[in-house]
């Protein structure tokens, strides 16, 4: 941790002394030469700030912004000037700006519906077309001024008319309190068979100032509290049943589905505390199983060739709330960071989500997805 702060401010500060020294100091007056490090001092400040959990959602949010669209494009510049003229590197280094800026400003709004199909031998027919609706990763703290774009997604979500609805993990950001102001809210969410969750990494608490064990199992006792009373059914390594009745040969055949949550399962730095031998009890084998599992490493780990589960729905990644075409920086840290998945009779869809701890996404937009299950053969 040490390590990446202090390469962090090395980034941070060298181009600023690069450009000051070839680029301002020989053209500017006393006044601009002061003025020039007043972003680093903020970004650094910020930096501090939000580590000691001060302001924290104001803090995180200006120190990615001035990061992103003015810290980075004087990285770029001072990279780029050693290889084309100053005023090409200059102009290349501004179009992250632009880019960055609009991810701000409007691209954190742009809810987008994604659609997938899970196709398998164990799905039971009069489970055939059914509609599960998945989002991750509201990380609500980030629109406590915002309350009208959690308005506009839970209509969204409410126009789908989903068969289920689940969520998978990172409901808040440090304090189980951000989510009070959207019970309200987020109790209006309804499908036919209702509201499903697993805890994600930020669900525990543990990134505030106290990391007392008091303070962490308070805060997850009152995310309990809100969940139920919103109405949703939090799956801490269990399972639940969701049954259907269809009518052949003039009787009614009873047939089911399990649907399996398990508490956050990760790599460190990330809590480890799913269980999901315990989620699945005694299900039988052949059953069609649906997993909540919020980190989708977890599937390549414990659930892939290991089980029997035919459709893992996981979030966390974000996609790092960028992605051009089909690059993600994500990619460098997982080998599942967004969309489908499928290998042998076990696919895996992870939600690149909706929020994150700072309003900005460009390319990975923020996202209901809606996997309809479809009889195989």
């Amino acid at each position: 941790m040490i390590f990446f702060a202090v390469l962090f401010v090395v980034l941070l500060v060298v181009p600023d002394v690069y450009i000051a020294t070839e680029y301002i100091n020989p053209l500017a007056s006393g006044i601009v030469k002061v003025l020039w490090w007043l972003p680093t001092v903020l970004t650094l400040t910020c930096f501090v700030l939000a580590n000691r959990e001060i302001m924290h959602n104001t803090s995180m949010r200006l120190f990615f912004a001035l990061v992103l669209c003015v810290a980075l494009p004087k990285l770029l510049f001072v990279i780029l000037q050693f290889v084309f003229s100053p005023v090409v590197a200059l102009v290349t280094a501004l179009v992250p700006v632009a880019l960055f800026a609009y991810g701000f400003f409007f691209g954190w709004r742009r809810i987008v519906v994604r659609k997938a199909v899970c196709e398998s031998e164990l799905l039971p027919q009069s489970f055939d077309g059914y509609r599960i609706l998945q989002l991750s990763d509201l990380h609500i703290g980030t629109f406590l001024k915002n309350k009208s774009f959690i308005r506009k997604l839970v209509n969204v979500v409410n126009d789908q008319h989903a068969d289920l609805i689940v969520f998978t993990g990172d409901l808040v950001n440090v304090r189980a309190d951000e989510v009070r102001p959207f019970v309200s809210d987020l109790s209006k969410m309804v499908s036919k068979d209702g509201v499903l969750s697993v805890m994600g990494n930020h669900d525990y608490c543990e990134y505030g100032q106290d990391h007392s064990e008091e303070y962490k199992k308070r805060n997850q006792n009152v995310l309990h509290y809100f969940e139920r009373k919103m109405g949703w059914r939090l799956l801490d390594n269990e399972h639940v049943t969701i049954g259907r009745l269809r009518r052949a040969n003039g009787e009614n055949i009873s047939e089911s589905i399990a649907i399996i949550g398990v508490e956050n399962i990760s790599k460190p730095p990330f809590p480890d505390y799913g269980n999901l031998a315990v989620a699945m009890g005694e299900l039988p084998k052949g059953m069609f199983k649906v997993l909540l599992s919020h980190d989708p490493s977890h599937w390549r780990r414990g659930v892939l060739h290991k089980t029997d589960i035919a459709l893992t729905l996981s979030g966390h990644t974000h996609a790092g709330q960028l992605k051009i075409g089909k690059f993600s920086p994500s990619k460098w840290a997982y080998n599942e960071w967004g969309g489908k998945y499928t290998e042998g009779n076990s696919m895996l869809y992870v939600s690149t989500g909706v929020g994150g701890t700072v309003p900005f996404r460009f390319g990975a937009w923020p996202e209901i997805n809606i996997i309809t299950l479809k009889r195989k053969g």
